[in-house]
C-alpha cells in the first residue's frame, strides 16, 4: 500500500516536471540549471584544492621528509651516525638521512643572492627524498674536480636560482658564511668556492629559487659545525601515519630530541589551506541556496497555475499529505537532475584541466605552475546530500500552501 502509494505521488509529481504554461516550464529548467552550475562549482572548487593539498604535499615532503628530528635547544647531533641506525631500525621507518640547513651568500661573476644550504650525503638522502629524481642537468654528486688550478667540491642548485644567477653546470660559484664566527670581533664571512654538478627543479618555487645542495662534510667544514649535523629527517612507509609515529620514535629516542611531523612542520600552509577550502564551500554552498529559493518560486507558482487539478485529486480520496509529497518529489526531483548535471560538469572540467592545464598559476605566489585537480567522491557525496538537504526544505513552503487549497473554493471557480 505505502509502495503504491509512493509511486503515484512521484507519477504525479514527474508528470508536473513536464507539463504546465510556457513560463513554468522554463522557470522549472532555469532553476535545474542553477542546482547543477552550484553543485558543479562547489565540486570542482573542492577538488581543486584536494588537487592543490596533495600536490604541495606531495612535492614538499618529497624535499624535505615526512618526520624530522631536531635537537632540544637548538643543540647540533654529534652522534647522528648512531641516531641513523637506530631510526632505522624502528617499524615503519624506510630510511633516514641526516643534514646540515643553513642560510648563506652565493655569487656568481655577475649575481650575487642569499640561499639556503643543505649539506648532505647523496647516497642517504636519495632514500629519504625524491632529489635524484628532481634532477634537470648535470650529474647527482659532490666530488671535487681541478678547476682553475684550485680542488673545489661540487653543488646542486634550483633551476631558477641558476637563471637568476647566470651560471651552468660546469662553471664555478662562490659562498660565504659567518656561521660559528663572533660578529663582536670584527669576523670576516668564509669563503668557499664550488662548481655548479648538477640543477634541479622541483616545481616548488620557493625551493627552486633559493636551495643548495652540497656534501656533508663541505658544510661541516665552511659552518663550522665539527662533526655534527642539524637534524636528522626519515621516509615512512606511509606519510599519513607520521602523526601516529611521532610519539613512538621520540619513545623509542628516550625523549631527548624534538620529534616534528611534517603537518606540525608545515602547520601553517597545510592549516591556510585547509581554511580556504572551508570558507571557498561554504561561500560556493550559497549558489545552491540561491537556486533553493528559485525552487520555492517555482513550486508556489505551479501551486497557483495546478488549484484545479489538485482539487480534483482531493476530490477523488488524496490526503493533504498526499498532496505535499507530490510537491515535495518535485522538488527533490529538481535536486536529482541539478546534483547528476552538476557531478557531470565537475568531472570533465577536472578531466579538461589535468589533461590540458589551462588554468596557470603564478609560481613565485603558489608554489606551482598550474591547477592541479584531484576528485574525491566523498566530497562529491557530500554536496549532493547537502543539495538534497536544501531542495527538500526549500520544497516544504510550496508544498505544505498546495496542501491547504480548499476543494469547496475550487468548486466554486
Amino acid at each position: 500500500m505505502y509502495n503504491a502509494s509512493v509511486r503515484y505521488e512521484s507519477f504525479i509529481a514527474r508528470r508536473y516536471l513536464r507539463s504546465g504554461r510556457f513560463f513554468v516550464s522554463v522557470s522549472t529548467w532555469i532553476t535545474i540549471l542553477g542546482v547543477t552550475l552550484g553543485v558543479a562549482v562547489v565540486c570542482f572548487v573542492m577538488s581543486m584544492h584536494n588537487g592543490f593539498e596533495s600536490e604541495i604535499r606531495a612535492r614538499l615532503l618529497g624535499t624535505t621528509s615526512h618526520i624530522s628530528v631536531f635537537p632540544l635547544r637548538g643543540q647540533l647531533i654529534s652522534e647522528y651516525r648512531e641516531l641513523v641506525e637506530k631510526l632505522e631500525t624502528i617499524d615503519g621507518v624506510v630510511a633516514a638521512s641526516p643534514f646540515i640547513y643553513y642560510k648563506a651568500a652565493i655569487a656568481s661573476a655577475t649575481e650575487g643572492d642569499g640561499i639556503i644550504v643543505r649539506g648532505i650525503d647523496p647516497e642517504m638522502e636519495s632514500k629519504t627524498s625524491n632529489i635524484l629524481n628532481d634532477i634537470t642537468a648535470g650529474k647527482y654528486e659532490f666530488k671535487e674536480v681541478i678547476f682553475e688550478e684550485d680542488t673545489i667540491p661540487g653543488m646542486i642548485i634550483g633551476a631558477t636560482l641558476a637563471e637568476r644567477l647566470s651560471v651552468y653546470p660546469g662553471e664555478s660559484i662562490v659562498m660565504y658564511s659567518i656561521m660559528g664566527e663572533d660578529i663582536h670581533r670584527r669576523a670576516r664571512p668564509r669563503v668557499a668556492k664550488f662548481y655548479i654538478a648538477a640543477l634541479f627543479e622541483t616545481g616548488l618555487y620557493e625551493f627552486d629559487v633559493q636551495m643548495a645542495y652540497i656534501s656533508l662534510p663541505a658544510a661541516q667544514n665552511l659552518f663550522k659545525t665539527g662533526d655534527a649535523v642539524t637534524a636528522v629527517h626519515l621516509k615512512l612507509q606511509d606519510i599519513f601515519m607520521a602523526e601516529t609515529m611521532t610519539p613512538i620514535i621520540d619513545s623509542a629516542l628516550e625523549f631527548r630530541y624534538d620529534v616534528v611531523p611534517w603537518n606540525v612542520l608545515h602547520q601553517n600552509l597545510f592549516g591556510w589551506i585547509a581554511f580556504e577550502k572551508l570558507i571557498l564551500f561554504l561561500g560556493f554552498i550559497l549558489i545552491v541556496l540561491v537556486a533553493a529559493f528559485s525552487i520555492i518560486s517555482t513550486l508556489v507558482m505551479l501551486t497557483m497555475q495546478k488549484r484545479a487539478e489538485i482539487g480534483i485529486l482531493k476530490t477523488i480520496g488524496s490526503t493533504p499529505a498526499s498532496v505535499r509529497k507530490i510537491f515535495v518529489f518535485k522538488g527533490l526531483t529538481i535536486g536529482l537532475f541539478g546534483v547528476l548535471g552538476g557531478w557531470v560538469i565537475a568531472l570533465t572540467a577536472a578531466y579538461i584541466q589535468n589533461r590540458f592545464e589551462l588554468i596557470s598559476l603564478p609560481p613565485d605566489i603558489y608554489f606551482i605552475s598550474y591547477l592541479p585537480i584531484e576528485v574525491h567522491w566523498l566530497d562529491f557525496v557530500g554536496t549532493g546530500i547537502a543539495t538534497f538537504i536544501i531542495c527538500f526544505f526549500a520544497a516544504l513552503y510550496p508544498a505544505y500552501q498546495a496542501a491547504r487549497v480548499s476543494v469547496i473554493e475550487v468548486l466554486r471557480k
